[in-house]
């Protein structure tokens, strides 16, 4: 039996939540989601994550369900969270509505993934052994080897630059020359049958909009929600550290950035993020698009379900 879901896509604050809770609730179904810091328990604000009135009575899934101190949350380990949810709904005769920015996460939904070159636990232990005695020295290897790479991560994102490293070791390659860690299994189904739609916006409302969201998330409690992970300090090279919002205010508790600087660095880096999501969404050619510029998110659903509608008919 074909096993369908729905996905809505897009940039950090093209508005899928909204979109979402409102299809679903058309629909008669939950909701799950693929955002990479919603899933950890007590990063609430600087993630977006739906609050209790933004969900609406809508069930929603794989939020709030990994510690922060997780150290190696991973696209596989989310897939093997999501896949029995998702079964689960198909078995009582809901189509899956999966909401979220993460390309990677809605690709282990969407495509038979494998990495793109698999893991060497030899070499990965050395790296790992060499990174707890020199991580500066380590990142620094990354960067003459994988300059693309090294720049897009953060020297402290241990798992990601042991991983980079492990590639080059095992093939003699950059991790950046595969253009993700991932590649389609050749001869393989997908796990599901998707219909994607992709929120659009132009670029000028979407930054107005980040900018809008930072604010409103500064005035709602960030810097209180950060401080109270920062307290518990965690060790930095957790991938829930790495996190737009976090990671910039901990610079400032260390002293290091004034708090304009750091609430700056959070709009500049969330509007790079943006850009980088719509640039990996694009290359999906199944994803339908859909204007959101100056729209309500009823007006958003509205289209939607007039395309699944004409999807049904083909």
């Amino acid at each position: 039996m074909e096993k369908r879901v729905i996905c809505i896509v897009g940039p950090t604050a093209s508005g899928k939540t909204a979109v979402g809770v409102q299809l679903a609730k058309r629909l008669g179904t939950e909701i799950v989601s693929a955002d990479s810091v919603q899933v950890y328990r007590g990063m609430d604000i600087g993630s977006a994550k739906p609050d209790e009135e933004e969900r609406d009575g809508v069930v929603h899934h794989m939020i709030d369900c990994v510690p922060i101190d997780n150290p190696d949350f991973s696209v596989s380990k989310y897939a093997s969270m999501a896949f029995p949810i998702l079964d689960d709904m198909l078995s009582r005769g809901q189509v899956p509505l999966v909401v979220g920015g993460s390309g990677l996460y809605i690709s282990s939904i969407t495509d038979p993934l494998r990495f793109a070159i698999p893991a060497d636990p030899a070499i990965r232990k050395t790296l790992e052994r060499e990174y707890g005695a020199n991580p500066a020295l380590l990142f620094e290897e990354l960067r003459q080897v994988d300059e693309r790479t090294a720049h897009r991560l953060h020297p402290n994102d241990a798992k990601r630059v042991i991983r980079a490293l492990e590639v080059y070791r095992c093939c003699g390659k950059p991790l950046s020359s595969f253009g993700n860690d991932f590649r389609n299994s050749e001869g393989r189904l997908p796990p599901y049958k998707a219909q994607l739609f992709g929120l659009r916006m132009e670029r000028p409302l979407l930054y107005e909009r980040i900018e809008r969201r930072v604010e409103r998330m500064m005035a709602c409690g960030l810097l209180e929600e950060a401080r109270a992970i920062y307290d518990k300090d965690y060790d930095r090279r957790l991938p829930a550290m790495q996190s737009i919002g976090y990671r910039q205010l901990f610079a400032f508790f260390d002293g290091v950035s004034t708090l304009e600087d750091a609430v700056e660095s959070i709009k500049q880096e969330t509007r790079r993020f943006a850009k980088r999501q719509m640039t990996w969404f694009r290359r999906d050619s199944r994803i339908q698009w859909v204007s959101a510029d100056e729209k309500s998110a009823q007006e958003i659903t509205e289209e939607i379900l007039v395309l699944l509608d004409r999807q049904g008919q083909e």
